[in-house]
């Protein structure tokens, strides 16, 4: 499943995990869980981390990484709290599981930024995420307007174990249910896991060869897709009748490069570095015993209150395209828009 940047990432993440940025002994510690190494995505959110903690002046940075397992993770928050810890990062991959950390750590009055992801239960000081509903929403519009309304589409889903799952899951099938009727959804439960998205997708291809379209609800699926329909003839150019339209959600440097090259067609750009720098921002300011309201901020999102106890900082997440072209009346970005974090790393 992995990419070249994967795998040339490898040796800096696991160099990252552990470490600490040396800071005085007056700097607070704050802790830093990285969720996995094992993709594009969260490797480039690796290395942005250190990066923007320089940036905001955090002297003391302390890392691990709990490799998508939530005991883990409850073992890793252990030994930064054993290492000083005044406030926390993380981002739980099942949201659920997590509640007994969060109620831990806020007993100890230890501020928890999430990233990415939002408990299902339990306090937090601010979730840094995008809105994961637009992310199916947009996809389902891309597809619905690409396809004319009519046809089949697979949605290779995460897991809903996570909200994130949840929220691209539920977004996607309500938006065609409602908007496009005529198209039938092979919803697959992939579980953010690229050998078996691909497996499911080589079954439902060999069911239904006439499948014109590919929601991939992360970049997980990204290799095994492409392979997959290489296989079977179909890896064709957007303007050939056999293409199969895929959007995908993440927005690496490999996403890009295949929409430029036709291979895929559009994917929402999840935004890895500004996860680095406001997870790493909203605990800095926790800990200075900053608080703050529901609102627009300074930097081109909004606040939101979930529920009593949790803010959410949703961060924009746009759709980029091959062309830039407004889809459902909304503007997306162009493959080689300098904004995007994706075009940034080397």
């Amino acid at each position: 499943m992995l990419r070249l940047l994967a795998v040339a990432a490898a040796a800096t993440v696991l160099a990252a995990c552990n470490s600490s940025s040396g800071g005085t002994s007056t700097d607070p510690v704050i802790g830093s869980d990285y969720p996995r190494s094992d993709t594009d995505f969260w490797n480039a959110y690796v290395r942005y981390s250190p990066q923007e903690a320089e940036k905001l002046g955090i002297k003391n940075l302390k890392t691990t990484n709990s490799e998508n397992d939530v005991a883990k993770l409850t073992a890793n928050v252990q030994t930064l709290l054993s290492q000083g810890a005044k406030g926390i990062v993380m981002a739980p991959q099942d949201t659920a599981a997590v509640a007994p950390t969060l109620q831990q750590l806020e007993s100890k009055k230890i501020p928890v930024v999430t990233i990415d992801t939002r408990p299902d239960t339990g306090n937090v000081f601010m979730v840094v995420r995008a809105d994961n509903r637009a992310y199916g929403e947009k996809a389902c519009q891309f597809l619905g307007t690409k396809l004319q309304g009519k046809g089949k589409v697979v949605e290779l889903m995460g897991d809903v174990a996570s909200i994130n799952g949840r929220d691209r899951t539920e977004a996607f099938d309500e938006c065609m249910k409602k908007n496009f009727p005529g198209i039938t959804v092979f919803a697959e439960p992939s579980k953010w896991d690229g050998a078996t998205a691909a497996n499911q997708l080589q079954t439902r291809l060999a069911a239904h060869p006439d499948i014109k379209g590919i929601y991939m609800q992360a970049s997980f699926a990204l290799s095994g897709t492409l392979q997959v329909l290489k296989q079977r003839n179909l890896l064709v150019a957007p303007e050939d009748p056999k293409h199969v339209f895929i959007v995908s959600n993440d927005g690496i440097p490999e996403e890009l490069k295949d929409i430029e090259a036709g291979q895929i067609d559009a994917t929402v750009s999840q935004p890895a570095d500004l996860y680095a720098k406001y997870g790493l921002y909203y605990v800095q300011q926790a800990i200075a015993g900053k608080k703050f309201q529901p609102g627009p901020t300074d930097h081109d999102s909004t606040i939101i209150k979930v529920r009593d106890g949790v803010l959410e900082d949703q961060l924009a997440a746009p759709l980029v395209t091959r062309d830039g072209a407004t889809i459902a009346g909304e503007k997306t970005l162009k493959f080689d828009d300098k904004t995007l974090w994706g075009n940034s790393v080397s």
